[in-house]
């Protein structure tokens, strides 16, 4: 319910204070009174009135004196002055030390009643203004709290990139004194700072336009290099104009060698997986990115030779070159030749004009030999001379091309044994080969089947306009025992055959393609039929073996893994 608003009248007059009071009290405000300049004094002090109104002679004392002690004590109530002698010297006075009105008597009732809702009304904006300065004041003073509080540094400049504010987090990450950087130009404060970010500013004054984040490393000539993450937004003034911009600045140096140390990456550049295998595959491409080395990519076919490549590119110097992949499986030998090298206008039948050819189009960059195993010995002939005289010949022209560019290959057959066979020029194979990247195939990392799913699960939900939260504990059990032959694309294939068929919360068993459930099942018979075998079966067999487990295994007709998970569980250790 609505508060009353609460009305103080000082009258000596009894009939007055009668008549205001009524008046008053029938509009619905509370109303109190009093007959003399003490009184009223107490009153105000204990009520805390919305409003006075008060005879501008009150005995001893006057309006004016209460108007002179209101403002003193600091009362923000307005007061109305009513007088049965109004002068313009007494009104003068009146309005100079605050009075929101000066009444001469009679009093009207309706002007009376105006007047105060007026006065009322006048109150309530007061008040409600009042309210707004302390709540702007209040948190004025929060965020200059947090400012100064914050662990991230902040640095905030005008449109002239001249420094405003700097909170002591900045100080600390960037090693200057912010109070000398006040008023000066970024890119002219001097200090440790080698101002890596300022083209973060300047883009934000330039465009406008908030970044959010942008990596950073900060390299010092007198210190440790910093690794800092920056987001910056522009600011504006009380009319909405472009002011300047703020920058906040993330020191990750901690952080970054922690996690390089402690904690397993899940993924690098696109490319999934926590295991052993795949944190040693990260390091090597670190350290393969940067440089020109000819790389040679095996491994099963599905396990992402594609994605290692791509990472080879964009994670060096050269990844806004061009990256060109050939699919050297899907030509024949005389258009491979063409698609490599290009050719020139009736070089051969079909050729109605000049071709440029893929090593061309990857000058100063990057090119996928993919499937290089299936290539001719004529053709591996001439990529050899690419390779080691960086030039070639367009088809039907003689006059040699200069390319700068880094040749990727890669294959799922066993190079060295087309080797062996003279299928492959050894030659070509150890220029392919300076470094080798094998793969390891799906099977062989099941732990990292849980980050694939949950990586696959999050793209079909996009791509599908789906919500699946993910895959029920039996799922995962299934997918770490299936065999995947066709390893991580065919597992994407896997699931996405299950979202298609889900139309749950949860991916199911019953989801899942007919051959990995029924392997799993057959698997798990299989396990049964392990699990039955009788411990001294066991021990007899080894005896007959003279403790070849294998041999045993083999004579039992269980897998060897089985004995060995018996004997543990009987307590028995070589």
């Amino acid at each position: 319910m609505k508060r009353k608003n609460k009305i103080l009248i000082i009258e000596d007059e009894e009939i007055l204070r009668f008549t205001f009071k009524s008046f008053l009290s029938k509009e619905g405000h509370e109303v109190i009174t009093a007959i003399d300049y003490s009184s009223a004094l107490k009153l105000i002090s204990e009520s805390e009135p919305d409003l006075i109104i008060a005879d501008i002679i009150l005995g001893g004392n006057t309006g004016i004196d209460l108007l002179r002690k209101v403002k003193e004590i600091g009362i923000c109530c307005p007061v109305i002055l009513i007088t049965g002698q109004p002068s313009i010297e007494t009104a003068a006075e009146s309005v100079r030390l605050g009075a929101y009105d000066y009444l001469p008597k009679p009093v009207e009732k309706h002007d009376l009643i105006k007047i105060t809702t007026r006065a009322l009304q006048y109150h309530s904006i007061m008040e409600a203004k009042d309210q707004m300065e302390a709540e702007k004041e209040k948190y004025r003073s929060e965020l200059d709290t947090i400012f100064r509080s914050v662990q991230e540094g902040i640095v905030t400049v005008d449109a002239d990139m001249k420094v405003t504010k700097v909170n002591t987090a900045f100080e600390r990450i960037c090693g200057l004194n912010g109070k000398k950087m006040i008023g000066q130009r970024l890119p002219g404060v001097s200090g440790r700072c080698r101002q890596a970010c300022h083209h973060v500013l300047e883009e934000v004054l330039l465009t406008q336009k908030e970044i959010k984040t942008s990596r950073v490393e900060c390299k010092h000539h007198d210190r440790n290099n910093q690794i800092v993450v920056l987001s910056s937004s522009p600011l504006r003034d009380r009319e909405n104009k472009f002011s300047g911009a703020a920058l906040v600045i993330r020191d990750m140096t901690r952080e970054s060698d922690l996690e390089g140390r402690l904690k397993p990456r899940l993924k690098f550049m696109g490319i999934i997986g926590k295991s052993k295998k795949m944190q040693e595959l990260y390091l090597l491409l670190e350290d393969l990115a940067d440089s020109d080395t000819t790389v040679l990519i095996t491994g099963e076919s599905g396990t992402g030779k594609e994605l290692v490549a791509e990472a080879l590119h964009y994670g060096g110097c050269r990844a806004q070159k061009p990256f060109v992949k050939v699919n050297c499986s899907a030509l024949a030998d005389s258009l491979l030749e063409s698609e490599l090298f290009g050719h020139i206008k009736g070089a051969f039948t079909g050729a109605v004009k000049d071709q440029l050819g893929r090593f061309e189009m990857a000058d100063k960059g990057s090119i996928l030999l993919d499937e290089i195993g299936d290539i001719s010995p004529a053709l591996q002939l001439k990529l050899l001379r690419v390779i080691q005289e960086k030039e070639f010949e367009r088809v039907g022209e003689s006059t040699p091309i200069k390319v700068n560019v880094r040749i990727i290959s890669s294959t799922n057959k066993l190079l060295k044994e087309l080797v062996q066979k003279e299928k492959f020029r050894a030659d070509l194979y150890y220029r392919l080969k300076v470094v080798e990247i094998t793969l390891p195939p799906l099977r062989e990392r099941i732990g990292d089947i849980p980050l694939l799913v949950d990586h696959f699960c999050k793209r079909f939900n996009k791509r599908f306009n789906k919500t699946i939260e993910g895959v029920s504990d039996d799922v995962i059990q299934i997918l770490s025992d299936y065999s995947w032959p066709g390893n991580i694309r065919e597992m994407e294939h896997t699931l996405e055959h299950a979202f298609m068929l889900c139309h749950m919360n949860f991916i199911t068993a019953d989801h899942l393609p007919l051959e990995i459930s029924t392997y799993h099942k057959s698997l798990k018979s299989s396990f049964d039929k392990d699990l039955a075998i009788d411990i001294k079966d066991i021990l007899h067999a080894l005896e007959k073996t003279d403790g070849n487990k294998a041999k045993a295994a083999r004579l039992l007709g269980i897998n060897r893994k089985t004995i060995y998970r018996k004997l543990v569980l009987h307590g028995i250790t070589d």
